[in-house]
């Protein structure tokens, strides 16, 4: 078995993970977190979205948060745009990489963004246009790739198609969202098989959530395919308004454990992370769901285990 000998860690905690948390998150508790990310490594950090504050009301502060944070030029904060209004405010804000989405399913699209797969093209096409003019780099997100609340199996024809589509747009690179957590390991890796016959493997990227335990194990059956860019959430925060039941994306604390153990760099320090981690869970009032993190807060004695500060939540899933 060959794997690649580093990983991307690309984190969306700040964004995916907490647009789906029912309350609001301070905004310096926002920036606090993200920070904290930054500093335990992380390159790629998704900072907030410009989507509607009706949709969206925990993340009508993004522009706020893009304020608060630390100039640093080997970390991009990509924030997600639906549209050219959205795409105007991020402009705005100085941001270097923005994020598009779409999805395999027709019912999910219809649901999620409310319109059709092929409307949804016509929606992104003069954004990634206006971008690319503005020297923004974009990415591209397919949700449903592994299954759909309301259509059950996706074939991975239509996740193809759907990728190949968002890169010959011009998105440098797609992640291949299971967005209810369904997927298991053969079927991803097929998936991810098909898709590489009509995207190069170095432009895709994986974003499993973990609904049923098997986003690690996802993971792991994908990365000898030449896919090194994982999304994870810090924490394990996430879910999917549209499809009740869905958990939290992996745990980033527990992909990079895995990654470390089997000797693929990432270049991040796994207690610095944990620690972020720690700190967004207790502004939420609960454990981490990472296992990673909570055997290695175990192992602290309780004066260095007890940490504070804070963090919360958004909508529209990759």
């Amino acid at each position: 078995m060959s794997y690649p000998a580093r990983v991307r860690v690309v984190e969306v905690g700040p964004r995916d993970g907490l647009q789906n948390e029912p309350g609001m998150v301070p905004t310096d508790a926002k920036a606090s977190l993200i920070e904290a990310l930054a500093d335990a490594g992380l390159t790629s950090i998704e900072a907030g979205s410009f989507v509607s504050p009706k949709w969206v009301p925990q993340m009508a502060d993004t522009s706020a948060v893009l304020a608060r944070l630390r100039p640093r030029p080997e970390v991009a904060y990509p924030v997600l745009v639906p549209n050219l209004q959205g795409l105007e405010r991020a402009l705005a804000c100085g941001v270097r990489e923005i994020a598009v989405f779409g999805s395999a399913s027709e019912s999910f699209a219809e649901r999620n963004i409310n319109c059709s797969i092929a409307e949804s093209f016509e929606r992104f096409t003069p954004v990634v246009e206006r971008a690319q003019n503005a020297g923004l780099r974009v990415r591209g997100y397919v949700s449903c790739t592994l299954g759909c609340p309301y259509e059950g199996e996706i074939s991975a024809d239509a996740v193809a198609e759907v990728a190949s589509a968002l890169i010959k747009m011009g998105c440098f690179e797609v992640s291949l969202g299971d967005t209810i957590g369904v997927g298991t390991p053969l079927k991803a890796r097929r998936m991810v098989e098909r898709v590489a016959t009509d995207v190069p493997p170095e432009k895709l990227a994986l974003h499993f959530h973990d609904t049923f335990g098997q986003a690690l194990a996802n993971i792991l059956a994908c990365l000898e395919l030449g896919v090194a860019v994982i999304d994870s959430a810090v924490a394990g925060l996430g879910g999917c308004p549209y499809a009740p039941g869905a958990s939290g994306n992996v745990a980033t604390e527990d992909v990079v454990y895995m990654l470390g153990g089997m000797g693929i760099a990432t270049g991040v320090d796994l207690r610095a992370l944990a620690t972020a981690g720690q700190l967004v869970s207790r502004q939420l009032g609960r454990e981490p769901a990472s296992r990673v993190a909570r055997a290695l807060a175990a192992r602290q004695p309780p004066e260095t285990s007890k940490t504070q500060g804070g963090c919360d939540g958004q909508r529209v899933d990759p």
